[in-house]
């Protein structure tokens, strides 16, 4: 449904389309927790020791989603 809104809002012409990293990752987060798990947020030692924003999104570029 987010992707949904998503091409809803950005009023994008009919076609296929690769969900943004951070979107991807907060439909991840959503799904999670109605899974019932927890996360916690990454600390700043956390993102700077493996090289990502604290908040993400957290694949490299070259990953596809």
């Amino acid at each position: 449904v987010l992707a949904q809104m998503d091409l809803w809002n950005s009023k994008k012409k009919v076609g296929v389309y690769t969900l943004s990293k951070e979107l991807d990752e907060e439909v991840a987060r959503l799904h999670l927790k109605q899974l019932g798990a927890k996360l916690t947020e990454m600390t700043d030692t956390q993102a700077e020791y493996i090289g990502v924003p604290k908040k993400g999104p957290f694949k490299p570029d070259y990953y596809r989603y």
